[in-house]
């Protein structure tokens, strides 16, 4: 049985997709006019729980599920693995308490939204992130 169950992780592990950003910080980035923020604020607002940092209304942008910058920016900035957040989501929608962040399809297409659009705020790979960029929290 025990064999089975090791078998069975250590498949997984090898299926799970590469991660290309591993180990490497991915940081909170946000448009120019957005002050820095804390951990519990991206939290809150990538759970729907906030709308805005101060008086300024925020727009979080995620990246698709199975993206492995997503994966790592959920289990270190949200603490939650895809299942949890999905799972949230889903109730959330369900009871009419919202709709998650919007969808981009590249940390690069995430980045040029961010950076275009007043209130946008969105995660990266450090190593992505532009010079002069307004990283808003860092883990």
């Amino acid at each position: 049985m025990k064999l089975h169950f090791l078998t069975l992780v250590t498949s997984l592990l090898l299926l799970r997709p590469a991660v290309v950003y591993a180990g490497e910080e991915v940081l909170i980035i946000g448009h120019s006019a957005l002050p820095k923020t804390d951990k519990l604020t991206v939290q809150r607002l990538y759970t729907g729980r906030a709308v805005s940092i101060g008086q300024q209304q925020v727009l979080p942008i995620n990246l698709p599920t199975g993206n492995p910058v997503r994966d790592d920016f959920l289990l270190t900035c949200m603490e939650q693995s895809e299942e949890q957040y999905t799972g949230y989501w889903l109730v959330r929608r369900y009871v009419g308490k919202g709709a998650p962040p919007q969808e981009m399809g590249s940390v690069d297409e995430v980045i040029k939204y961010v950076q275009a659009t007043p209130g946008a705020i969105g995660y990266a790979p450090a190593s992505k992130v532009p010079r002069g960029a307004n990283v808003i929290f860092r883990r």
